[in-house]
């Protein structure tokens, strides 16, 4: 047996959109994958479950359940729920280096979900995330930080998709002039196998995720409405009105939480936070990045045309 084939490969959050990609991902490489997860899914808003997929279930506050799901893994893909507490997220993030550590993994690569500002911040999104961070680089386990931007997938949702298709309407809580990388999650799996993979020295080191190109709010409308054939127009949502309508869905810390990293980008100090290198990306790790518009054609869009928008 190889070194390559004794690797065996655990992602976190495998039955939500971020996770199920990268597990793909690496099961098209011919990978032995495993998921860790706190639920089966199996909700309306659940991906399809990953084919081929060992999966175990289990919370991250739970030492034994994450010690159980690291047992015989040498590579890892985490993310944390989105879980704002500074304490609870400290202890997500000791079990998953405890549980590395004596497993022996010789490659994790965290993804905090959020770029981090050089400076601290008041924001909790930024600041638990810098401590998940601080953690995992003081546990001895060789760790690849990836700081996504923007999900694009985030407008393919009940949130999104039916205003985009119905009304031609992007609304997002950014002012018009903030450049973002915005991110497909096939990339984000791209990069994240790449990360976990590659024979370079990538230990320790923090990459700034972004997608192939860094457009403002109306630019990136505008791409939307070459790929529909028809006017889009972006709308910048106030982040108080954006925490407000996140508040009733998953309540006011974790609306708090994502909210605030967006007042962070709408700030002078923070309106470049979102941007990206796509070609040193690319250079850095081998993968090559989807055009805007190609990912735009991709999507079965017309699925929001009679469903209900989510505010």
């Amino acid at each position: 047996m190889t070194q390559n084939d004794a690797r065996k490969f655990l992602v976190f959050g495998a039955t939500g959109f971020q996770g199920g990609a990268i597990a793909r991902r690496l099961l098209a490489e011919g990978r032995p994958v495993r998921g860790f997860s706190r639920t089966a899914g199996g909700s309306p808003a659940s991906p399809p479950p990953v084919e081929g997929l060992e999966h175990v279930f289990g919370d991250l506050g739970d030492r034994d359940a994450v010690k159980r799901a690291f047992e015989g893994v040498t590579h890892a893909a985490v993310v944390l729920p989105q879980v704002y507490d500074h304490e609870t997220v400290l202890a997500h993030a000791t079990n998953v280096a405890e549980a590395a550590r004596e497993a022996g993994v010789t490659r994790l690569v965290f993804n905090g979900n959020t770029r981090i500002p050089a400076a601290k911040t008041t924001f909790s999104g930024f600041e638990t995330r810098r401590a998940a961070e601080a953690v995992l680089a003081e546990s001895g386990v060789p760790t690849v930080f990836v700081r996504p931007p923007v999900y694009l997938d985030n407008l393919f949702s009940p949130f999104s998709g039916p205003a985009l298709v119905r009304d031609g309407v992007l609304a997002f809580p950014l002012p018009p002039h903030v450049r973002v990388a915005w991110l497909p999650h096939v990339d984000l799996a791209d990069a994240t196998a790449a990360a976990l993979t590659t024979g370079a020295d990538v230990a320790g080191r923090v990459f700034d995720l972004g997608g192939k190109e860094v457009v403002t709010g109306p630019e990136l409308a505008e791409a939307f409405g070459a790929a529909f054939g028809r006017p889009v127009q972006y709308v910048p949502l106030e982040p108080a009105q954006f925490e407000g309508g996140l508040a009733q869905v998953f309540g006011p810390e974790t609306a708090a939480g994502i909210a605030g990293t967006y007042k962070w980008a709408a700030t002078e100090e923070g309106a470049d936070s979102l941007v990206g290198d796509p070609d040193g990306l690319e250079r850095a790790l081998g993968v090559s990045l989807t055009p805007l518009a190609e990912w735009i054609s991709a999507q079965p869009w017309h699925i929001w045309a009679e469903a209900p928008a989510r505010t």
